[in-house]
């Protein structure tokens, strides 16, 4: 009995000791694996690989350098010339600026930027215009990642991997993502804060964060609300806890970033201003935005949103389809803004692009089912987007930056300058202004505000120009001592100006390829005039 007990005692210690072998290696096993993980989010940057997202950053940087050309006057003249006049004190406000429709918040980035170059005494004027559009690509850079981990998380690498080619190769974010737009800003604030937003199986869910954004996106545009007013209602209507969500993390947020904006305001206008009421009063309630163009309202469904997509749109279409119902919400809002933004009378492409990433996102779910098809669409998508995103950037409307490069050389220098002076003539607002010629030369331009008086026949500055320009031209410059020394215009106002650049002895200098399809007011190439010296000397006492 005695051998037989020993061997089960023996046998249950071997047990017990194996078991805790067992058990120790476990444990081992588990912390090896945390070790691990803590080593792997080391070497990661914004949570992802770190080549994901050096290679990001230097696709966005390459990008900005690829954009070369002009889209809307906004990109300078709400952003990069107000900064130039916050910091140099010398540039131009527009009337939106009098009416105080603008806030300081926006510019103020650009303005920082300037103040620090202008103090380490580096504020060349290529500078000065490549700086924050380099910081609106890290920006841009920053929200392609943050789209391609939300994904990870809401699906599987797979499918975000589709949707992360999608983003990078969509022409629009291309020809967009780098320009100092309001709608770039505001772009990018979107897609960062829907990482933080509470969709279902995200791993990310902040709603301190995701607001806060938000707040900051209305602050430099209030329309930057519409997209998000389904998915707030989605949020508050699921939420268990609404009082304390509104309470203690919509509020307060709302309250701190609105009263920072409305400091900010009241230090450059000098008295207390609620520029985003007074924006959305001018463009929504007073609808006065049509002053600048309007278009009926199915543009967005029939021109607007194709042209933006391009040739995403059947992907679009089809991942609508396949998606899971959790993301219905996000095609909401996207046809909710489209909605709202088409009983508006002013329409433009770059307003509804804070939801192309969320198109992006069906885009990629269409190509991850695509097996048989995919070589040959990622080939169509790329090649497409490619060729348009290379003519946009480099091609389309190129002439009013290049122009403004030359304006440059005009400043004056040396110990005793020639005086000199310029007068663009073309439509307001065609060209950059101080911001990309950094000197106090004297520059003028057509005016063109709109009327807020209710006149029935109201005609601006540059619409008189345009109804008769040689007779305008001989009415504003009767002597020659007022003449300007450079004329910039559009081609096609050469033969009908011809006889006033006679007389006052003017010579073209230069000539810029601007666009392939002139429209009436504006040509294929811009020209530059120079009035020559002995005309000036001879005509000097008239």
């Amino acid at each position: 009995m005695e051998p037989e007990t020993r061997d089960h005692s023996t046998a249950f210690r071997n047990l017990h000791s194996s078991s805790g072998e067992m058990k120790l290696r476990k444990r081992k096993s588990t912390q090896y694996v945390i070790a691990q993980e803590k080593r792997s989010r080391r070497r990661d940057l914004l949570g992802e690989n770190t080549y994901l997202v050096l290679f990001t950053i230097a696709l966005r940087i390459f990008n900005c350098f690829l954009v070369q050309t002009s889209f809307v006057p906004d990109e300078y003249w709400q952003s990069l010339e107000v900064a130039h006049h916050m910091v140099f004190g010398y540039g131009y406000l527009t009337w939106e600026w009098t009416e105080r429709l603008r806030g300081y918040t926006y510019p103020l980035i650009f303005a920082s930027i300037y103040k620090i170059l202008h103090l380490l005494g580096k504020d060349s004027v290529q500078l000065l215009i490549w700086i924050p559009r380099l910081g609106q690509a890290l920006l841009s850079a920053v929200a392609d990642l943050r789209l391609y981990s939300l994904t990870k998380q809401l699906e599987n690498q797979e499918v975000a991997r589709w949707v992360f080619f999608c983003q990078l190769c969509s022409w629009f974010t291309w020809y967009c993502c780098t320009r100092t737009l309001t709608n770039t800003m505001e772009t990018a604030l979107t897609a960062v804060a829907l990482f933080y937003y509470p969709l279902e199986g995200s791993r990310s869910k902040n709603s301190v964060k995701y607001s806060l954004l938000v707040a900051l996106a209305c602050v430099v545009r209030p329309t930057a609300l519409i997209p998000w007013v389904p998915l707030l209602f989605r949020h508050l209507y699921q939420e268990q806890r609404k009082l304390h969500l509104t309470l203690h993390h919509f509020l307060p947020v709302g309250f701190i970033t609105f009263s920072l904006s409305l400091i900010i305001d009241r230090i450059f206008f000098g008295q207390w201003t609620l520029v985003q009421f007074n924006f959305l009063k001018f463009n929504v309630l007073q609808n006065l935005g049509t002053f600048y163009g309007s278009h009926p309202w199915h543009w967005y469904f029939s021109q607007g949103f194709p042209v933006v997509l391009g040739t995403h749109l059947p992907f679009f279409i089809h991942g609508c389809f396949l998606a899971p119902r959790r993301l219905n919400i996000l095609l909401l809002a996207v046809l909710w803004t489209l909605l709202v933004y088409s009983m508006l009378g002013h329409k433009e492409f770059r307003f509804i692009y804070p939801v192309l990433p969320f198109c992006m996102v069906f885009c990629g779910y269409s190509l991850a089912h695509l097996k048989a098809w995919r070589k040959a669409a990622l080939s169509f998508l790329l090649l497409s987007n490619v060729l348009l995103a290379l003519y946009t950037g480099l091609v389309h409307q190129r002439g009013t930056l290049d122009v403004m490069s030359h304006i440059q050389k005009v400043c004056p220098r040396g110990p005793d300058p020639a005086p000199a002076s310029v007068f663009i003539m073309m439509p307001c607002h065609s060209t950059p202004y101080y911001s990309h010629v950094h000197c106090p030369l004297s520059m003028r331009f057509l005016q063109c505000p709109p009327d807020l008086t209710g006149k029935t026949q109201y005609l601006d500055e540059a619409d008189t120009f345009y109804l008769n320009p040689l007779g305008w031209l001989q009415q504003e410059f009767h002597s020659n001592v007022s003449l300007p020394t450079h004329l910039v215009t559009f081609n096609v106002l050469e033969k009908e100006i011809h006889a006033f650049l006679t007389s006052g002895n003017y010579e073209r200098t230069a000539t810029f390829f601007h666009t392939h399809w002139p429209e009436r007011r504006t040509g294929s190439h811009i020209h530059v005039y120079e009035r020559r010296l002995t005309s000036r000397v001879s005509t000097g006492g008239n």
